[in-house]
Formats: structure tokens, sequence, C-alpha cells
């Protein structure tokens, strides 16, 4: 039974279904729970006034409006063949929400790939794709997909394996022409076999190494023509592993005897065999000349089918010849027995010998007129063992007196100064001495003895000291000898002029800059009472007055500030401009107020830069101008001001 508070609320609840959507809607978000859960939408579009079910026959709710619009064979179907709870938002949107997967995942969660909503038939598309992991081409394009593919529900088909040995192990293991198993062949069967045509397998032999042509290939080969019983596990392309009894067969020439190597393509070609031709040029001694025409047979040289020879030195074959020349006798002359020096395979009786592969090539008058042997070679001496000029020319060496060589104790290196077109017009090329001539040692042409007194050359030094003592000495201009000039004449001066010196003052420990050059100066300037000798490298050193007398401000009453490095402050382009750093000191800024880095505008003593002066610009001397009552132990003076404000800054 209802008590009179239920009739009341049954009262209320008939009015709101009568009512607008929106008052209905407010109602049961007030005081009535939804089971559909957070659904905005007004009740009366799904249920009658009347009773909550059944539903209308056809709801005011548009789907499409929703994440999940209905399209295809999803437009026929009723709500609550989707949506079997009330919450309706706890639906998944996935086919495998909804749809069994009768591929046990082997083809992943994205149905779609292959079905569509309009039904469950697989795409034409899919298939297509097909060719991104395993193309079907030939056979494969003709087969259904359970032909490989062996049932839905248990066939692999994203891990199947796309290697044709995977659907084919069967027809590898049991083909035996030939057989694969027993011959080790890969199991990539598709090196040999294709799509197309299992059967009428091809083999491209150039893929192990051994590309077959010539002979290999005609008349049409078949393979157990070279793999004699099944045997492919042949370990080597040599020509010698198929045709060895042909090398030991061979009798024109004995191959074994004659010890040939076994390297058969040396002579042979794949084209025809038998017609063998040998490249003597493939060996250390290339056929040419005499030992080509007429026409050799290998027997012309190798006598008693020896084909074992080590060298290829003429000697070896032409020792009897060698002994038995007489023009010139090569025996008791000791020539070389390397016959192609001076003979060549062309024209054995001609022979030619080039002088220059001794080190002594034939120049000048060694070759002119056209020189016998016998000119230098005298008594049939061959054995010289010395290319030098004096060997042959002593006694011109010794019997020369402009200059007389012997007593000059010239050098017997005759080469220096002749030469083989004309002895007589010697030249010396006095660079090679290691003084070359220039300047006024050349100009005008000079005469050995202009340099060389007395027949001397034995000069042992190259200083210009050494022959201008007397100049260096007799100069008054400075004095060098009593400034103690350096002996060193090259310094200031050359071989074009030699009174016209200058001096490199770079070349010092102390280079000329600024002023210390400009006007340009004398060297009297700096060097007074021709003091060359003890001049400080220091600034104060020469100018020490200028340090003493300076009184703005005064540098030598206060050294702590103002030290005898000159160049701290100075610079030789100005003296006058000085620059001071401020900073070594304090940290107190020279551009501090109206001061623009004038010194006096603080230091009021020029004489004492410890005594500075803020209370002059600040309150003008006036404690009353200037009040810190806010700061403790405030005085009012230059000293208490800078301990607060150091860096010239207020507070």
């Amino acid at each position: 039974m209802f008590g009179s508070g239920d009739v009341l609320k049954l009262a209320v609840l008939m009015f709101a279904f009568s009512a607008t959507a929106q008052n209905a809607q407010a109602l049961v978000s007030g005081g009535t729970h939804s089971p559909h859960g957070n659904l905005s939408i007004p009740c009366q579009n799904c249920h009658t006034a009347t009773a909550w079910k059944p539903i209308r026959g056809v709801p005011e709710f548009d789907h499409n409006q929703t994440k999940y619009p209905l399209r295809g064979m999803h437009q026929s179907v009723s709500c609550t063949e989707c949506h079997v709870r009330p919450v309706f938002t706890n639906v998944g949107q996935r086919c495998q929400d909804c749809h069994a997967d009768i591929h046990k995942r082997q083809l992943g969660a994205n149905c779609e790939q292959c079905h569509t909503v309009r039904g469950w038939q697989v795409s034409v598309q899919q298939v297509q794709q097909h060719n991104n992991r395993f193309p079907l081409t030939g056979a494969h394009a003709t087969v259904d997909c359970d032909a490989c593919h062996k049932g839905a529900a248990t066939s692999k088909f994203q891990t199947m394996a796309t290697q044709c040995f995977s659907c084919h192990s069967a027809e590898f293991k049991t083909t035996l022409t030939p057989n694969h198993v027993a011959a080790g062949f890969s199991t990539t069967c598709e090196s040999c076999h294709s799509t197309d045509n299992w059967l009428n397998a091809k083999f491209d032999h150039a893929s192990v190494g051994f590309p077959l042509n010539g002979g290999h290939a005609v008349p049409p080969r078949l393979c157990a023509d070279c793999h004699l019983n099944n045997n492919y596990n042949l370990a080597s392309t040599a020509c010698v592993g198929c045709h060895l009894k042909d090398y030991q067969a061979a009798a024109n020439p004995n191959h074994v005897s004659a010890q040939f190597s076994q390297s058969c393509e040396q002579c042979h070609n794949i084209t025809s065999w038998s017609n063998a031709s040998f490249n003597h040029n493939a060996t250390a001694f290339p056929l040419t000349g005499l030992h080509t025409v007429p026409p050799r047979q290998c027997t012309d040289c190798h006598v008693n089918n020896n084909y074992n020879l080590t060298t290829a030195a003429c000697v070896s074959c032409h020792l009897k010849d060698y002994q038995g020349t007489t023009n010139p006798n090569h025996v008791t002359s000791s020539f070389p027995q390397t016959c192609d020096q001076c003979h060549n395979t062309t024209s054995w009786a001609n022979a030619t010998f080039n002088h220059n592969s001794t080190g002594f090539p034939l120049t000048g008058l060694h070759t002119v007129p056209p020189r016998q042997c016998v000119d230098c070679h005298v008594n049939n001496n061959y054995t010289l063992s010395s290319a030098a000029c004096v060997t042959c020319h002593l006694k011109d060496y010794q019997g020369t007196t402009n200059p007389n060589h012997v007593t000059a104790s010239f050098p017997q290196t005759c080469d220096q100064c002749h030469n083989t077109s004309s002895w007589a017009n010697a030249i010396f090329n006095h660079s090679s001495t290691g003084f070359p001539l220039s300047g006024g040692h050349a100009v005008p042409p000079r005469q050995c003895t202009d340099c060389h007194v007395n027949n001397n050359y034995s000069l042992n030094s190259t200083l210009c000291y050494s022959c201008h003592q007397k100049d260096y000495t007799g100069t008054n201009n400075p004095a060098h000898s009593a400034a103690g000039f350096p002996t060193t004449c090259e310094l200031c001066h050359d071989t074009v002029v030699w009174t016209d010196s200058t001096f490199n003052h770079n070349n010092t420990a102390f280079p000329l800059t600024g002023s210390h050059m400009v006007p340009p100066r004398a060297c009297t300037d700096c060097h007074v009472n021709n003091n060359y000798t003890t001049l400080p490298l220091t600034c104060i050193g020469c100018h020490q007055n200028d340090y003493n007398n300076t009184t703005n401000p005064g540098h030598a009453a206060q050294p702590q500030f103002f030290p005898t490095t000159c160049q701290t402050c100075h610079n030789t382009t100005a003296w006058t401009g000085a620059t001071f750093n401020h900073t070594q000191y304090t940290p107190f800024p020279i551009s501090h107020g109206n001061a623009n880095g004038v010194c006096a505008t603080c230091h009021v003593n020029s004489s004492d830069y410890a005594i500075f002066q803020c209370t002059g610009c600040h309150g003008g001397n006036n404690a009353s101008n200037f009040r810190h009552e806010q700061v403790s132990g405030y005085v009012y003076n230059s000293i208490n001001c800078y301990q607060c404000h150091q860096s010239g800054r207020g507070g």
C-alpha cells in the first residue's frame, strides 16, 4: 500500500511526464537516479508517460552524432543487440568488442583490414595488399587462400614464413636429378626455380664464381658432364681439378718431366684445349729480336726438353760467345758478364756501349773527335775504378801556374772550375765556397788576386772583418772601436756601397717605435757621449729626470702609486698623454661625477694621492647640506664617505 507521501511522489512523477521536456529532464536529474549514466538527452525522446518499458518504436536519437556513426549492416540491428546494458557509453567501438575473432589474433586486432561493415567477405584490396609481404605471382596467384593457409582459426597468417622451402621442403628432399640433399644444395629454392614453372629450373653458374663459357658450355652441357657421381661439392675452380689426366698425358712437350706449372690457363683456353699458346712474356724472359726470328721452336733454346732454366741472364746461353771475343778481349779486360749492357737481341755483333751506365757519361771533348776506347783505356785497361778528373789529368793539375794549383793548395776536384767542353777556359763558382760574390765584391770585374793577395787561397773565414779590419778601426763617425761596436760588419754595411750603412735597431733588444724614431732620430740623440754599450733597456734609465721633476702628479714623492715602470702609464707615441689604471688600487671609477678622468678633481694634493676629497662635491663642505641620520656612526668627511661608497654608488 502506498502512504500519503508515496502517493504525492507518484502524482508529481506523472505530472512531470506530461510537462515539457525540459521540466521532465530537470526532475530526473534532480530527484531520480538515471540508469543510463551521464546521458544528456530528454527522457521522452525514448520513453513514454505511460511506462518506462517498452521504449518508443522510433526513439528520437541520431546515432550519427555520436563517436560511432552507424553504417552498413550496423544500421539494421536493434539498439539492444549492441547496448545490452542501460549504460550506453560502456559499449566498445572496436570490432572484436562484439565479434569473436575466429583467426585467434593471428592477423592482429584490426578487422577492417580485410572486412567492412557491409559484410565479412574478404576485400579485394586486401588480397592485392598480399604483395606487400609475399607477392602472389605465377602459380601462387591461381590457388585459394586455404591452399597455403590451412584453416582460418589455426593457420598462421602474419607470421607464416615467406621462404619457398617452408612450403616446398618435401619437394627439396625427394628431388633426385640431381639429389639436392646429397649434393648439399642451398634451400634458397628461388636461386634456380621460379613461381611460373617449378620443374623447369635454371642455375646461374656464374653465381658460384665459375661462369660457363667456351667448351664448358658448347655443346649444351649437362650438370653430370662435370659433376660426376652427383658430386656438387667441388671446392676448386682450377682447371687441373678436372683436367689432371690431360696434364699427365701431354707429351709435346712432356708436362710432367718438364715440371710445367699446373696452372693450365697459362697456355690453354676454354675455346680450344689442344691449340695451346704460351706467352713467354709472362716469364721473366720475354722473347724479342733473334729469339723470335725466324719463328722459334721451344727446343731451340730448351735443349733436351730442359724447361727448368732458372736464370734469364744472356751469359747462361752465350758463355762461349763471351769467352771467344777478342775485340776487345772480354776475359782479360774483366768485362762483366751482363751481356745486355752492350749487346741486344736484334744484332749480337754490332755491340754498343752506353758509357752513362758506368757512372761516367761521355760529354764534350770526351766524345769529340769520335773517341776510341783505347784513347782513355790505355794498355787495354778497363778496370778504372774512379770517375775523378784528376785520375787522368793529374799532370795538368801539377803543371798549372796561373794560378799555381799545388802551392795554392787547390783541391783536386777539377770539375769545380773546368768542364769537358774547354779545359783551358776555367770558371770558378765562388758561391760553392760558402762566400758568394755580390755588389762591390764582383763589380768592377774582379781578379782573384784582388782578395787573394800573395796567391793566398787558404782563407778560412767569410767574416767581413777578416778583410775590413782597417776600415773598422779607422772609422770615426761613430768610432766603432771606442764605442765597442761588434765586428759583425754586415749588421749595418752591405756589399753594394760600404759607406752608406744602415742600422736596423729592431735587431737589438730595443726596437724603436713612436717618438723614438719620429722625427728622424740621430744615433747621438740617445747614445750621448758616443755610448753604445751601457744604455739601459728600461724607460726610467733614460727618463729619470722626467720622473723626478713631474709634479702633476708628483711621481717621486709617492712611488707607491707611480712606480718607475714608466710603460705602465706612458707609451712611445706621446709621453704626456699618460693613462692610469685606477682599478689596480681601488674599484672607485675615475669617471665618477664631474671628474671626467681629471685626477685633481678628487686628489686635491698632487704630491700625495693618498689624500682625496668627497665633501667638496657632495654637500659643499657643509655637513648640514648632507645628512645621514639614518646611518649609524655617520661622520661627514671624505674618509667615511669612501668606507661606504667604495664603488662610487649610493645606497
